[in-house]
C-alpha cells in the first residue's frame, strides 16, 4: 500500500473511531431518533442529486438502508443515550464481524473455518465479561442495544454480499434516503413533537457540529475513502485496518470524555480484540505455519 493510501486508511480509522465520541456529544442536545433522522437527511441531500442511483433492485436498496443504516444506528444511538459509554460502544459494535459469520453460514451457506470459531469463542468470552460489568460506567440496556446494533450491521453486510459489485458511494448515498422516515416516525412517537421542536429551535453549535460530522465525515467521507481503498487493494489488505477503530474509539473517549474502564472491562476488551485478530489473521498464520512445516 502506498504511503498516500496508508494515510487515507488511517484517516478513515480516526474518523470512524472518533465518531462514537461525536455521537455522545450530539445526544446531549438532540434526542437519539431525531439525531438519526438529521444525520441521514444531511447524508442524502444534496448528494443524491449528484450521485447516480446504484444499479440494483429497489428491494435490496431498501434492505440495505433498513439494516446497516436505520437498524444499526437506531439501536446504537439509543444504546449510547441510555448509558453505553462511547469507547465500549466502539468495541462491542465490532461483534458484527462474528454475527456476519453466523448469518453468512445461515443464509449464504458459507462455511466456518477454524480461526473463525476460535476467534468467535474468544470474543464471546470478552463480551460476556463486559456484559457482566453492567453498572460499572455502563448500563445493561446500553450493552444489549449495542449488540442489537451489531446484529443490524451484520444483516446489512449480508445484504451487501447479495448486492455484489456496486458503487459503494452510490449505495451509501441512496441508502441514506431510507432511514429518515422511520427515524422521524419513531422520534414523533417516542420523543414527542414538543421535544422535537425544542431540540431544533434550541440546537447548539456542538449539536450542529455533531450532525455535520456524522453525515459528511463519518458517513460520506469515510465510505468514499474506504471504497477507494477496496477498489485498489485486496479486501484482505484493507479489512484489518478496521481493527484500529475500537482502539481509536476507546482512546478518544478516554481523552475527550474522561471515560474510564474497570479492570474487568479492560480484560474483556482485550479478549474481544484478540478474537478479532484471530478471526482476521488466523488463516494467514496457519497457512504460514503449515508452509514452514512442509
Amino acid at each position: 500500500m502506498s504511503p498516500k493510501d496508508l494515510l487515507l486508511a488511517l484517516v478513515v480509522v480516526v474518523a470512524w473511531g472518533v465518531n462514537f465520541v461525536v455521537i455522545k456529544v450530539g445526544l446531549h442536545g438532540v434526542p437519539p431518533m431525531l439525531l438519526g433522522a438529521l444525520r441521514f437527511l444531511l447524508a442524502a441531500f444534496p448528494a443524491v442529486f449528484f450521485v447516480r442511483r446504484p444499479k440494483l433492485p429497489l428491494r435490496l436498496l431498501f434492505a440495505y438502508g433498513a439494516t446497516i443504516s436505520f437498524g444499526q444506528f437506531a439501536f446504537l444511538f439509543s444504546a449510547m443515550y441510555v448509558g453505553m459509554p462511547a469507547g465500549l460502544a466502539s468495541l462491542v459494535l465490532q461483534a458484527q464481524a462474528f454475527f456476519t459469520l453466523i448469518f453468512a453460514a445461515m443464509f449464504l451457506h458459507e462455511r466456518f473455518r477454524a480461526q473463525n470459531v476460535v476467534g468467535l469463542l474468544i470474543a464471546a468470552a470478552g463480551l460476556a465479561v463486559i456484559g457482566l460489568q453492567g453498572g460499572h460506567s455502563m448500563t445493561l440496556a446500553g450493552f444489549l442495544l449495542t449488540l442489537c446494533a451489531a446484529v443490524s450491521w451484520a444483516l446489512g453486510n449480508i445484504v451487501t454480499k447479495k448486492v455484489g459489485k456496486v458503487d459503494l458511494v452510490a449505495l451509501v448515498v441512496w441508502g441514506s434516503l431510507i432511514p429518515p422516515v422511520p427515524f422521524l416516525l419513531l422520534s414523533y412517537w417516542f420523543e414527542g413533537p414538543q421535544r422535537i421542536v425544542t431540540a431544533l429551535s434550541g440546537i447548539g453549535a456542538m449539536s450542529v457540529f455533531a450532525v455535520v460530522y456524522l453525515a459528511f465525515v463519518a458517513t460520506l467521507l469515510g465510505y468514499i475513502l474506504w471504497s477507494r481503498l477496496l477498489s485498489r487493494y485486496p479486501a484482505s489488505q484493507v479489512a484489518p485496518f478496521s481493527l484500529l477503530v475500537p482502539i481509536v474509539g476507546l482512546a478518544s473517549a478516554s481523552l475527550l470524555l474522561g471515560e474510564q474502564l474497570s479492570a474487568a472491562q479492560v480484560g474483556g476488551a482485550v479478549l474481544v480484540m484478540a478474537g478479532l485478530v484471530v478471526n482476521v489473521f488466523g488463516g494467514w498464520v496457519r497457512e504460514r505455519f503449515g508452509a514452514q512445516r512442509a
